[in-house]
């Protein structure tokens, strides 16, 4: 097992801003980029916190990831914004998406965001909620290399192409959704490899189509998908919205998130921000919803032990392996 270090919340951001900046990231990309991987750690999906600063400093230092990005947003309709987020950091595009995004939707009730030429934008959940937080409904789609064959083949066509939702409470935190649509998320099985740790038999398959609990041959093979062919479907339908609707690369040309070669990813996200007609009678209607599932025994909400897992983090901090805090703290002294 890895040894593990509680640090604060502010910490950690500083920690992960400092060590980009120390590559040359401009401080308002640097700090986007820490409050999202922070957040992530905060809710508990390690994959897409941490784990992931040593892969993106890689990537600035080869330009895989453009660390001078210029991002570039316009208006193609009254309700629709196309962001270029030049090879760039995902996070500070789909900052400044979604900006404009709440914007819009509050004066014309909906709101697309459509997001090319990006990168790994890791949990999704952390997006989404944003929306959810002014009171608007949220869905998010994003494409990722390939990793998942189409059902009944052996090849890797599609990404793990999550999606996410979250919806506005009126006195408990936004309903958020966030799944994969493999059986797990690829970074769970990358921060296991960091980590030295075995796989449960179900998560992928190793290349030559196998169950594995190794996750160095997982990552060599293919992801399972969630709920067999239709998890490949849904896999299908992502890719339409992240990359043939926003312009950006599709997942079989979408280059690893994880390592520093080759080329910018390019990869694509897609956003959809609802304004509620009458908020009031929206939440009521929700939680009358939501409170018939959690009056069944052995039930539970969706996000319930994100939610937990915040409230912890926010009380408490966070703790990460102390390999990666190191790892942070070395690049934080290093100059570019």
């Amino acid at each position: 097992m890895a040894h593990m270090e509680n640090i604060s919340l502010s910490e950690a951001k500083a920690l992960v801003s400092g060590a980009l900046m120390a590559q040359g990231v401009s401080k308002e990309h640097s700090e986007s980029v820490a409050n999202a991987l922070v957040a992530a750690e905060a809710e508990g999906q390690a994959g897409h916190g941490f784990s992931r600063l040593g892969d993106y400093v890689a990537q600035v230092r080869s330009g895989k990831i453009n660390r001078d990005a210029s991002i570039a947003s316009r208006l193609t309709s009254q309700t629709a914004i196309s962001t270029d987020a030049d090879f760039g950091f995902a996070y500070p595009a789909l900052d400044h998406a979604i900006s404009q995004g709440i914007s819009v939707a509050r004066s014309y009730g909906t709101a697309t965001m459509l997001i090319k030429n990006s990168h790994h934008a890791g949990a999704l959940s952390v997006q989404v909620e944003k929306l959810a937080a002014e009171g608007l409904v949220g869905l998010m789609f994003a494409n990722a290399p390939p990793a998942i064959a189409p059902w009944g083949a052996a090849s890797p066509v599609f990404g793990t192409n999550p999606i996410a939702f979250a919806a506005p409470r009126r006195d408990a935190r936004p309903l958020v959704i966030d799944l994969a649509l493999s059986h797990v998320a690829r970074g769970k099985v990358m921060h296991a490899k960091k980590t030295g740790q075995p796989i449960p038999p179900d998560w992928a398959f190793d290349k030559d189509g196998k169950p594995t609990t190794d996750p160095a041959a997982a990552l060599a093979g293919s992801m399972a998908p969630a709920g067999g062919a239709k998890g490949t479907v849904l896999a299908l339908m992502v890719e339409v919205l992240a990359s043939v609707f926003t312009g950006a690369n599709p997942s079989l040309g979408v280059a690893s998130f994880f390592n520093a070669e080759g080329p910018s990813p390019g990869s694509g996200q897609f956003l959809i921000a609802m304004s509620p007609s009458n908020l009031v009678a929206f939440t009521d209607r929700l939680e009358l919803v939501l409170t018939a599932i959690e009056s069944l025994e052995g039930a539970r909400l969706p996000g319930d032990r994100r939610a937990n897992s915040i409230s912890r983090a926010q009380a408490h901090g966070i703790a990460v392996p102390s390999q990666y805090l190191d790892l942070a703290r070395e690049l934080a002294r290093a100059n570019v």
